[in-house]
């Protein structure tokens, strides 16, 4: 990532906590570029305190191997703090480093101002859930958006952007890479087999890797489509595979836990109930989704979904998929006071599909934003309900 492309939308919500006694973690995906944000935030809190004695730790690195747990992690800090300023301690990969949590509730305790970032979900629902509860604030870091993709590569917003966008996804390092198919999915697919063997394999045992390969292709396949026990049964099946079907959903949590994939729960939207069966999974990145089945126009539609999920995500919303009657609503977008309901469609050639596509919306009896998403050049909103262009959507 560039270090002079400068990620505005996450400084701000991390520059009104800088000095504060809470623990910043920034989690996303490997290589949605953390590690540089970080040193971005590191930077800012020099310019904010001139007298910062900023500590860097990036687990990653050779020069600091000998960091292996709490102790190790707490001593080395320890030996850096000055004790006349303010102390920052920045620690990349923090998930790599045993018992972690501990060490860092002892440097809060000391008065240091804690940054630090992780490539899996399980430390904060676990491990720093236990040790720091209210201690600690998440800020989810995602790959490039749609307009920091186009910034970053000096693009202009057009057709042919997304498609490329749709291609390659949008991991940071790619802006030093030609984009072509050759030379982008070689540097995706070892991307993926690191997510794969290190923040899955190694870390859950996994012994079966030729089948979580198989599952991840098999996500890859059914893009937006809902996955059932039922299906993964029938999965399991159709693959001569004897797992049982709790192990294959106890691999869709580790799947998610790495930030590989997202899993989109179904609400009913006139009781708000969750139900427990039949959820969606979306790919954090379509790059690292089309390195392991090839990008087909016939997958457009899900693509689209995959792609307006991701940009409600980036906004900050919690989403769902949402059922009303015996109709499916595509997403559920709620963030404090604010609900959005959202259909996306690849294109509505006819009057038949916009029936469908903008009824599901007016059946629904609230005052809430309705949304239709297309690929059509020319939008006509209908009946209160708003339609959009897919690169409006993605462009805020």
């Amino acid at each position: 990532m560039d270090a002079f492309f400068i990620r505005n939308t996450y400084l701000k919500k991390v520059e009104p906590y800088i000095g504060k006694e809470m623990i910043k973690v920034l989690t996303g995906q490997r290589r949605v570029g953390k590690t540089i944000l970080l040193k971005q935030i590191q930077h800012l809190v020099q310019q904010l305190d001139k007298k910062a004695n900023t500590i860097y730790v990036n687990k990653e690195q050779h020069e600091f191997r000998q960091i292996k747990n709490a102790d190790d992690l707490f001593e080395y800090v320890q030996s850096q703090l000055k004790p006349k300023q303010n102390n920052y301690a920045f620690i990349d990969e923090i998930q790599e480093i045993s018992e972690f949590e501990i060490a860092l509730r002892q440097l809060l305790v000391k008065g240091v101002d804690i940054y630090c970032t992780g490539s899996n979900a399980n430390m904060l629902s676990g491990d720093l859930a236990t040790h720091l509860s209210g201690r600690y604030l998440e800020f989810h870091v995602n790959s490039l958006s749609y307009t920091e993709f186009i910034e970053m590569h000096k693009l202009p917003n057009n057709g042919d952007t997304l498609n490329k966008y749709i291609r390659y996804g949008g991991l940071p390092y790619l802006v030093h890479l030609t984009l072509s198919d050759e030379i982008v999915y070689g540097y995706l697919k070892s991307i993926y087999n690191t997510i794969i063997l290190k923040d899955i394999v190694t870390r859950y045992s996994i012994r079966d890797v030729d089948f979580l390969d198989r599952l991840v292709e098999y996500l890859s396949d059914n893009l937006g489509s809902y996955v059932s026990s039922n299906k993964i049964s029938d999965f399991l099946k159709s693959q001569r595979v004897h797992l049982s079907v709790n192990t294959v959903m106890n691999y869709l949590k580790y799947l998610s836990s790495s930030f590989f994939i997202n899993k989109v729960e179904r609400i009913d939207i006139i009781g708000k109930k969750r139900f427990e069966i039949n959820d969606k999974y979306f790919f954090t990145d379509l790059g690292l989704k089309h390195s392991i089945i090839p990008f087909t126009g016939a997958q457009i539609g899900s693509v689209f979904e995959n792609l307006v999920y991701n940009q409600l995500i980036y906004e900050d919303y919690k989403v769902f998929v949402g059922k009303h009657q015996d109709r499916e609503i595509d997403f559920v977008a709620q963030k404090g006071n604010v609900t959005k309901y959202v259909q996306v469609a690849y294109l509505l050639p006819d009057e038949k599909v916009r029936e469908r596509e903008f009824g599901n919306l007016l059946k629904i009896e609230d005052n809430y934003e309705k949304i239709v998403v297309s690929a059509d050049e020319f939008t006509t909103d209908y009946k209160g309900v708003k339609h959009i262009h897919i690169r409006e959507f993605l462009s805020k």
